[in-house]
């Protein structure tokens, strides 16, 4: 694959950041290396699952060995290393072997399966795979097994968890890897750190370059506004390797106060709450389903959660009724996040006023951060109306990785950030999220691209077209609802079929559709377009019907 450039601030705006004291020339590792010189015998992470404590000082010798055993199989500076790892200590321990060396991880979550997994390590060009040996009744190793038939660049499987048997598979235990330290140059502060995944509206997920300088400011930012810092104690209730548990403060604004991390195996009530109690937890981060679930729990709980003080959701808009219940039920301030993996995350402050906190989603953290919100000629609008969210700033990408196509349509010409949100702005600043602009479906926190369903749907011999859409949820916010149009002859399918071949496709779980409807045609507009938006009408009809087992039926146009 041929190196494309990875754009980058220029030069005045970079000049500007680091004046204002926004990049201030740190690293991840060098970070570690500090607090662990500061307060080596601190907690730094828990990982109960495991009965592990690790102290600043182990996590730092421990990165330390880690990277040299990288090293001496051949893992460099610039290298991608797909780490799919669930909430677990090695996942501290790989990433900052990595950002030691300054080899790139790209961020993957548990729930990703072959067709994900494959993406990322072809399109990376991937030298290595991180993977537990299984987890959630899943085995990893055969899973790594596919992906490298397809991958020509992965040359190591590192298993956490693993056993010298995992040799047979062509694997190796993460523990074998282990190797006195060495001397490492180790990054740039302006250089890349690691390769996120972007919850883009097509099939495609775009890679998103995180560089030190940038993505250090944006956890920074985030401790002073929720007030973390060494006495704070971090659950990491989401899957670590998501933006919002990684940095919103999260598991690194944590470490980089010198507080401390628990993660959380599960994030159910009866995993959770015990943790809360037990370790003293300060604020954690969820998203808007799992928040109404601990707020219906927390009555009839009879753990101690009054250490709690902050509890953060994000990851979709958060319902003014569902905030209001925060408070009464858990007896901790909610703190509204809003933000993108592309870099602008906004908060309402501890001390706004509740009828901001309950009704807003946040400002942004930097004053450097630059808010457009335009109508769709790019003019902007009258100041409270809807618009698209247009944004740059010091932890705002400006363009994809190795993706000069798509970021001519995503970033302007003077290097704003299309969101693809709709928002309105108050006249305090604070942004109110009216809905996505783009054909994207956000089920509970998880952002689906309907394009990407759709192709595995029309991948089904039987099936002749198919849409996905969102219609609404009371817990998840949005769940998927996939319309199919059968070929003509084909033999009669249930709507258990359907997602059993979705499945087997390995997709993620998350992205299987909710619900299946079969229909003899979609709705069409006056030109003869698929109308979506009358497919989301006739969904939100039917959104608590049960799914039919029956021959196709006609969707009607909504006028």
């Amino acid at each position: 694959m041929s190196a494309v450039p990875t754009p980058t601030w220029p030069a005045e705006f970079a000049a500007r950041y680091r004046a204002a004291g926004w990049w201030r020339g740190e690293t991840f590792g060098q970070v570690l290396r500090d607090r662990a010189a500061a307060h080596p015998d601190r907690i730094a992470v828990v990982d109960p699952a495991a009965g592990v404590r690790r102290t600043y000082g182990e996590l730092d010798a421990r990165a330390d060995r880690l990277a040299a055993g990288f090293l001496a199989r051949g893992i460099a500076k610039g290298d991608r290393v797909v780490v799919q790892l669930p909430n677990t200590s090695e996942f501290f321990e790989v990433i900052f072997a990595l950002f030691r060396i300054g080899a790139l991880p790209v961020f993957a979550l548990p729930a990703h399966r072959e067709s994900e997994i494959g993406y990322f390590c072809a399109f990376t060009e991937a030298v290595a795979y991180v993977i537990p040996a299984a987890h959630g009744g899943y085995d990893y190793r055969a899973l790594a097994g596919k992906v490298r038939a397809t991958s020509p660049a992965l040359r190591h499987v590192f298993v956490a968890g693993g056993s010298p048997a995992d040799a047979d598979d062509g694997c190796e235990p993460l523990a074998d890897v282990f190797a006195e330290p060495v001397e490492i140059t180790g990054p740039h502060p302006h250089e890349l750190a690691f390769l996120q995944l972007s919850g883009g509206s097509t099939g495609i997920p775009k890679l998103i370059p995180r560089t030190h300088d940038d993505y250090l400011y944006s956890v920074r930012g985030s401790n002073e506004i929720c007030g973390v810092d060494e006495h704070s104690v971090y659950l990491c209730v989401l899957p670590a390797a998501h933006n919002f548990p990684l940095s919103s403060p999260g598991t690194l604004g944590a470490l980089y106060a010198g507080g401390r991390v628990v993660l959380c195996p599960e994030p159910s009530p009866d995993t959770a709450f015990p943790l809360i109690e037990r370790e003293g937890v300060t604020l954690t981060g969820v998203v808007p389903p799992l928040a109404l679930v601990w707020t219906e729990a927390a009555a009839a709980s009879a753990y101690d959660l009054s250490s709690l003080d902050v509890l953060l959701v994000g990851g979709a808009k958060f319902s003014e009724e569902a905030a209001r219940r925060v408070r009464p039920a858990l007896g901790c301030t909610v703190q509204q996040v809003f933000g993108m993996a592309e870099g602008l995350v906004n908060y309402t402050r501890l001390d706004d006023p509740a009828e901001v906190i309950v009704t807003t989603q946040g400002r942004p953290i930097s004053p450097d951060d630059e808010i457009r919100v335009v109508d769709d000629a790019d003019r902007e609008v009258p100041a409270g109306e809807a618009g698209h969210l247009l944004t740059r700033g010091p932890y705002t990408i400006r363009g994809y990785w190795r993706a000069p196509g798509h970021n001519a349509t995503a970033f302007t010409e003077d290097g704003f950030y299309r969101t693809g949100d709709i928002v309105r702005l108050t006249p305090t600043g604070h942004l109110v999220v009216e809905g996505r602009a783009k054909d994207q479906i956000n089920r509970g926190g998880e952002k689906i691209a309907a394009e990407e369903v759709e192709n595995h749907l029309l991948a089904h011999p039987a099936v002749h077209d198919a849409n996905l859409v969102a219609e609404a949820d009371p817990y998840l916010g949005e769940r998927t609802c996939a319309y199919v149009i059968l070929r003509a002859g084909a033999a009669p399918l249930k709507p258990a079929a359907v997602k059993a071949f979705i499945r087997q496709r390995g997709l993620a779980a998350y992205k299987v559709p909710d619900r299946v409807e079969f229909v003899t045609a979609f709705p069409q507009t006056g030109i003869g377009k698929i109308s979506k938006k009358d497919l989301r009408a006739a969904a939100a009809r039917t959104a608590h019907a049960p799914e039919r087992d029956t021959g196709p039926v006609p969707v009607p146009a909504v006028e």
